[in-house]
């Protein structure tokens, strides 16, 4: 008689984890991954034929890397592996996938969604010149291809990620102009209380920082960024900020790197069907789950940046959890004391995540300050002026009432990249709380699909 059917999304941190788990209980699991090989975003393997080392490509994280990149290898005679594979619908208990131009409906016992995240983004007036970049297309350029995104790069926004991104193009040889960091340096004293529960990672901040200061690049906290010059022909020429004085600021460049932490990638859990709560801290609607994992929804679990941002060590740690959640629910013996001990880590990763949003806050008072004419959907050029007419003059108060008069979010990356801030701007324009513009909903597919692709139902 066949095992139990359990499928995991994501093969980063969480879903090698989770799938480590499940083979260790005797479960053979399908691992769906969109990416060529295994590691995520953060651990992103470099393509076959590559031969940089982990340290040369990780830094700090190298050991971990490594271990993780180890413990894959050794799963791939356990597992079905299937990369290059996008999921891109939950529908009736299957899970909807493609690879190539072949789609197919697999259906499963238990699915857990280890979709991890993506980058947060607040537009400047500009960004949609050539050479703006996200902190993780940034990083991507390094890892998978070698490359810099530009020969003078400048990094904008907030989180740790604007400083690991920024340390790893020095690292790289790069020439960066500087990191220009919109949170004010205060909130970083006033959240050390909580960024202590995890004094390691705090620790390997505060050395990234140090070696940008010794390589002297020019690093500004408490900046408002203005605008990004250059030109459709030229693309990024340079970036112009306020800083913490109220001096307005130049840096030539010929490309900018741009973020504001991440955002989980949550469109698999909302097609799932999973319960949504909306989480101040960040001023995101977030899906719900209890502490091992378990969403809303029966037969559905959710680990890593996916549902919450808890880093690296975080998602592995969420990864093993959820694993033993399905295997209990599938009335598999599972260690108390071990879901214990990792619902204790999670608990103080928890702490650190919240000390984060402190130390670091969405900048969201720039979308009120965007200029009319500043671009805030690229795929489809909406600008910050078409979204505040859209709410004065129809009525678009909510965000996908505004997407439907507008087309905001209808691109390609279905508003992955301009619905967090275009949640902003309708929400100032009608003088109302985040909370109660909503969030745009998620529609299948969550990505685009070759017109080629024929559905295939098993």
């Amino acid at each position: 008689m066949a095992g139990p059917r359990v499928i995991v999304v994501g093969a980063g941190p969480a879903g090698v984890r989770c799938a480590q788990t499940l083979v260790e209980a005797g479960l053979r699991p399908i691992v769906i991954d969109e990416g060529r090989r295994d590691g995520g975003q953060i651990y992103r393997r470099q393509p076959e034929g590559f031969k940089r080392s982990h340290a040369t490509l990780y830094g700090s994280e190298a050991a971990k890397a490594q271990a993780l990149h180890s413990a894959f290898d050794a799963l791939r005679a356990h597992i079905d592996y299937r990369p290059e594979t996008l999921a891109w619908n939950v529908a009736a208990g299957r899970l909807h996938v493609v690879q190539g131009t072949r789609t197919d409906a697999l259906p499963y016992d238990a699915l857990v969604v280890c979709s991890g995240a993506t980058d947060r983004l607040m537009p400047i007036d500009g960004w949609n010149l050539a050479g703006c970049y996200s902190l993780g297309g940034a990083q991507i350029a390094l890892k998978s291809q070698a490359v810099s995104i530009g020969a003078r790069v400048a990094f904008v926004g907030s989180g740790p990620l604007l400083y690991l991104v920024a340390s790893q193009y020095l690292k790289a040889g790069a020439r960066v102009e500087a990191v220009l960091d919109t949170s004010p340096f205060a909130l970083r004293l006033r959240a050390l209380p909580q960024l202590a529960a995890r004094p390691g990672l705090l620790f390997k901040g505060l050395a990234l920082v140090a070696a940008l200061r010794r390589a002297r690049v020019p690093l500004l906290s408490g900046v408002t960024p203005l605008r990004i010059d250059g030109s459709a022909e030229r693309g990024v020429e340079g970036i112009v900020v306020r800083d913490a004085r109220g001096d307005t600021q130049s840096f030539a460049c010929d490309a900018v790197a741009l973020g504001h932490h991440l955002r989980p990638e949550t469109q698999l859990a909302e097609l799932a069907g999973c319960a949504f709560e909306f989480d101040g801290a960040t001023r995101q609607w977030l899906p719900q789950f209890d502490p091992d994992g378990r969403s809303s929804v029966r037969g559905v679990y959710l680990a890593g940046d996916g549902a919450r941002l808890l880093g690296a060590d975080g998602a592995e740690d969420s990864g093993r959890l959820a694993a033993l959640a399905v295997l209990g629910d599938l009335g598999r013996a599972v260690a108390p004391l071990r879901v214990s001990a990792l619902r204790r880590r999670l608990a103080t990763m928890q702490r650190f995540r919240l000390g984060l949003a402190k130390a670091f806050p969405w900048p969201h008072v720039q979308a009120a300050a965007l200029p009319d004419e500043a671009i805030v959907c690229r795929c489809e050029c909406i600008s910050a002026g078409e979204l505040r007419r859209t709410v004065r003059e129809l009525g678009g108060n909510e965000l996908n009432r505004a997407k439907a008069f507008s087309r905001v979010g209808m691109g390609r990356c279905q508003g992955r990249y301009c619905g967090p801030a275009a949640a902003e701007v309708v929400a100032h324009a009608a003088s109302i709380p985040i909370e109660q513009v909503g969030r745009l909903r998620a529609q299948a597919p969550v990505k685009p699909l070759p017109i080629a692709a024929l559905e295939v139902t098993e």
